[in-house]
C-alpha cells in the first residue's frame, strides 16, 4: 500500500526536487515568506559549481579588493593583478549578487503591475484642488518612469483629463479642442485648466446645491 502523502507535502517535495537540479534560475522571492526564500536560495547557491564559496560571499561580505602601490600611489589592484584565490572570490562575488538580483526579479514585476493598475484606477478625490491633483498624477508618472514603463503621450493626456469630476467638463473639452493630446504634455494642460479652476469649483457648488451649472456657466 502507497504511503498518502498530503498535498502541501508534495508540493513541498517538488518544489526542492526542481531547485536541486535547477540551473536556469534562482527561487523567486516570496513577498511574505522571507525565511523560505532564504533556506531555498541557500540550497540553490550550495547547488551551483563552488556553491560554498558562493554561499560564503552572501553570509560574510563580498572580497575587500587588495591594493597596490605604483609610483607612490595606492590604486586598487585590477582583476588581472589578482591572484588564483582572489580571482575566486571576486567571481563567486559576481555570481552571489546576480543570483540575488534574479531571485528578486517578481517584486520588480509586482511592482510594475501595482503602477499599471494605480494608472488605471487613478481618480479625482473629492474637493481636491487642482494643484494636488497635479501632484498625484505626476508623482504616479514619475514613477513609472523609474521602471521605464512605457505609456504613449496621449495615453497620459487622456487620463489627466478624464479623470477629473464633472465640473471640470466644459473645460476639459475646451483643452482637448485647442491642444493636440499627442504632442502636448500634461504640464501645459494643468497649466490651462489652472485658469478655470474658480470657475469648476463655483460649478460644483451650484451642483452640490441642486442649481443649474450649466447656466452658470453659459454666463461666465
Amino acid at each position: 500500500m502507497d504511503s498518502i502523502i498530503p498535498l502541501g507535502q508534495k508540493n513541498t517535495l517538488a518544489e526542492y526536487m526542481i531547485l536541486s537540479c535547477a540551473d536556469n534560475r534562482p527561487p523567486m522571492l516570496p513577498k511574505d515568506l522571507y525565511d523560505s526564500w532564504k533556506s531555498r536560495m541557500e540550497l540553490y547557491m550550495q547547488n551551483k559549481e563552488i556553491g560554498r564559496m558562493i554561499l560564503e560571499s552572501v553570509e560574510n561580505s563580498p572580497l575587500i579588493w587588495p591594493t597596490i602601490e605604483e609610483n607612490k600611489v595606492t590604486r586598487t589592484k585590477k582583476y588581472v593583478e589578482l591572484s588564483t584565490i582572489e580571482k575566486i572570490q571576486a567571481d563567486c562575488d559576481m555570481k552571489a549578487t546576480n543570483i540575488i538580483l534574479q531571485g528578486t526579479t517578481l517584486t520588480k514585476q509586482e511592482r510594475e503591475c501595482k503602477l499599471y493598475n494605480a494608472f488605471d484606477k487613478f481618480s479625482h478625490i473629492k474637493r481636491e484642488s487642482l494643484h494636488k491633483y497635479y501632484l498625484r498624477f505626476t508623482q504616479l508618472i514619475n514613477d513609472m518612469n523609474i521602471y521605464k514603463m512605457k505609456l504613449e503621450q496621449f495615453q497620459v493626456n487622456t487620463k489627466f483629463l478624464n479623470s477629473l469630476p464633472p465640473e471640470w467638463c466644459k473645460f476639459v473639452t475646451d483643452v482637448k479642442l485647442v491642444k493636440d493630446l499627442h504632442t502636448t504634455n500634461y504640464d501645459q494642460l494643468d497649466a490651462y485648466l489652472e485658469q478655470h479652476e474658480l470657475h469648476a469649483n463655483e460649478v460644483r457648488i451650484m451642483r452640490e446645491s441642486n442649481q443649474d451649472p450649466l447656466a452658470l456657466v453659459a454666463n461666465h
